[in-house]
């Protein structure tokens, strides 16, 4: 294995057209749209709003990351969303850069890339996936263009995810991702743990169930009782955050009571009234001000507003949470690490590639989460309207007349992905304390 490069940090560089790293600042009218991935990807439902009431009101800065490619490869075109319509891939990285933030087994200074999500948009726009993928799985990292402008990284196998970001910032987690995934990125952005802090809160709280009290004195989450509990602020970055006190206390039961959360966020953002309260937008927009990196291809009122109409009709069943396939207690380069299990992996990313539709195994929603046995059942089919009486013409009635459809073909039902852990945002679920 190659020997790893220095962590370099990271700084604002001036604006230039071809520049990995941080570049220049931007408006945050250009950006607002963006605070929906901050939390999950899959909040871009209300962005349409934020623009549209705080794009003259908000005269915050946001710091621009520019993806860009080594000397000598082809140059990444970066498409505009709103110049077309299909599909779109979304990389949603939460970093531990705040002080006091970093997770109790971390070592050393080095910013890590903690919450890696990919949120995947078909090409007829009709279905989404969310993959989250364990901090701590066993990636090859690629060669990477150093921050700094100064040459770049080795290429490096057998490293935990987390550590791409201390190798090459953001663009060094999209590299790895494309290679790990065979999907092209090029949009891409970064929250900091407190971020995701002001975002609950700014969405009036998230509700998630849990199946027995939980408490964790590693992130300070203290929930006395199961049930479901409305959490905000610190409460909500705790309950993201906690991995000893759900499921086995790894990262994958972390991964599987994370999508707890997110699946309720997604369902409050389409049935709660986000979209249409004035300051719950109006604070998600000060969220993008203040806490979100964005790649400048993301920084882009037209490509945001075009995200969210894109998100915005997808039902809920249709949007899947999984997680990228692995396991524990591997040996070797594996031990103490998540191991990936390749042929799950590849059924999954050749479905997602495909654009093809699929449901997870009933109940295999990972060790961290279980069905809520309260969960409300499921909206009845409504009654058909009554045909109309055609009404008289000249004092006549007219017979009424049957109008002629064509028949509907029922949609197929999407096929059983086995093997992969997650749920949909239809499916509510509570979480397995430890």
């Amino acid at each position: 294995m190659s020997e790893p490069v220095r962590d370099r940090g990271i700084r604002s560089l001036p604006t230039a057209p071809v520049r990995h790293g941080r570049l220049g600042r931007s408006r945050a009218w250009k950006t607002l749209l963006a605070v929906v991935a901050a939390s999950t990807a899959v909040v871009l439902v209300s962005t349409v709003s934020v623009a549209a009431i705080t794009v003259a009101q908000i005269n915050a800065n946001i710091d621009v990351v520019e993806l860009e490619v080594l000397e000598g490869e082809e140059e990444r075109i970066i498409p505009t969303v709103g110049e077309w319509e299909g599909g779109f891939n979304v990389l949603i990285v939460g970093v531990d850069n705040a002080e006091g933030q970093a997770d109790r087994d971390d070592r050393g200074g080095a910013t890590l890339n903690d919450v890696n999500i990919l949120v995947h948009v078909a090409e007829d726009q009709k279905s989404a996936v969310a993959v989250s993928f364990p901090r701590d799985l066993v990636v090859p990292i690629p060669s990477c263009p150093d921050p700094d402008g100064d040459g770049a990284s080795f290429a490096m196998s057998a490293q935990p995810l987390n550590v791409a970001y201390s190798y090459g910032g953001l663009n060094c987690v999209v590299l790895t991702i494309e290679a790990l995934t065979g999907l092209d990125v090029p949009y891409a952005g970064t929250i900091s743990f407190n971020g995701v802090a002001q975002m609950a809160t700014a969405v009036g709280g998230v509700d998630v169930c849990i199946d027995a009290p939980i408490r964790d004195r590693y992130t300070g989450l203290n929930l006395t009782s199961a049930g479901t509990h409305t959490l905000s602020g610190g409460q909500a970055l705790a309950f993201l955050r906690t991995r000893y006190g759900v499921g086995d206390g790894s990262d994958l039961g972390r991964i599987s009571s994370q999508q707890v959360y997110m699946s309720s966020l997604v369902r409050k953002v389409q049935n709660e009234g986000v979209l249409t309260d004035f300051t719950k937008l109006y604070g998600l927009a000060q969220v993008a001000t203040s806490s979100m990196k964005l790649t400048r291809s993301l920084a882009s009122l037209d490509t945001m507003v075009s995200m969210a109409q894109a998100l915005r009709n997808i039902p809920t069943e249709n949007i899947v949470f999984v997680q990228f396939p692995g396991r524990t207690g591997g040996t070797g380069v594996y031990a103490g690490k998540v191991q990936p299990i390749q042929s799950a992996a590849d059924a999954l990313f050749a479905r997602i590639r495909a654009d093809e539709r699929f449901r997870l195994e009933a109940g295999n929603t990972g060790i961290g989460s279980t069905t809520n046995p309260n969960a409300p059942s499921g909206e009845p089919t409504p009654t058909p309207t009554p045909t109309e009486t055609v009404p008289p013409k000249n004092g006549k009635i007219e017979p009424e007349v049957e109008p002629t459809l064509e028949p509907v073909e029922p949609e197929k039902p999407a096929d059983v992905l086995s093997g992969v852990q997650g749920q949909s945002a239809a499916d509510y679920t509570c979480s397995v304390s430890n």
